[in-house]
């Protein structure tokens, strides 16, 4: 513990900010980790279970997941479920707005990574240069006596670790940000194969209801004359 103490306060004044970054990472990390990891163990057998309930029974499957509403793939069929009287065409358009406002959620703090990503090794930067200067400020030609030669390896201790301490942060909230662009790519790829089924199993009943090649009610009829 001492020894973390010691290189915090050898980094300088940029180590503030630093473990500022850092703090916020472990904490966005944590909260995605949770949600990924709660989203990947539940959804795959409620959508499933939702398909065949829906082929099975359809009036039954929106009360299912309305208990399953905490999902965003279950809220984005229940938004378009619970639209009364859809055609096929409006069905997917309602699929895909209710995609499209789901979407903000799977990527949250993508821009709060990116900053963290890109800020922390300018502080490091920030700091080497601020370590350099120091060193050079204490540096006297010709009079290398004990304090200058410490004010000297003090400074350049502040620039090295500094840079080491944004390297860090960085490295290992981009580590965690790729593997959540991975998450968030397979949840869009997963919406789209089950929201396709959907649509599916919706047209076959669309047009069992309405007759496959039967006349719609309402539906004009022509009427040709000799």
């Amino acid at each position: 513990m001492k020894l973390i103490v010691d290189l915090f306060v050898s980094g300088g004044i940029v180590m503030f900010p630093l473990l500022l970054f850092s703090l916020l990472a472990i904490v966005l990390i944590v909260e995605r980790l949770v949600f990924w990891a709660r989203l990947n163990r539940r959804q795959r057998r409620i959508v499933r279970e939702m398909l065949v309930s829906f082929q099975d029974d359809a009036g039954s499957t929106v009360p299912k997941l309305k208990r399953n509403a905490d999902l965003p793939i279950v809220r984005i069929f229940l938004e378009a479920l619970e639209i009364p009287d859809l055609s096929p065409v409006g069905f997917r358009l309602a699929l895909e707005s209710a995609t499209q406002a789901e979407l903000p959620l799977l990527r949250r703090f993508t821009t709060a990574f990116d900053i963290i990503i890109s800020a922390a090794p300018l502080l490091g930067l920030l700091g080497t240069i601020l370590g350099l200067i120091r060193s050079f400020s204490s540096l006297e030609l010709g009079d290398l006596n004990a304090s200058n030669a410490a004010a000297v390896t003090g400074g350049i201790s502040e620039a090295l670790v500094s840079t080491a301490a944004g390297m860090t942060i960085a490295i290992f909230t981009l580590i965690f940000a790729n593997l959540f662009r991975g998450f968030y790519r397979r949840q869009l790829a997963l919406i789209q194969e089950y929201g396709g089924q959907l649509e599916l199993l919706y047209l076959r009943r669309y047009e069992e209801e309405h007759g496959r090649h039967g006349q719609g009610p309402g539906k004009p009829t022509l009427v040709t004359s000799r």
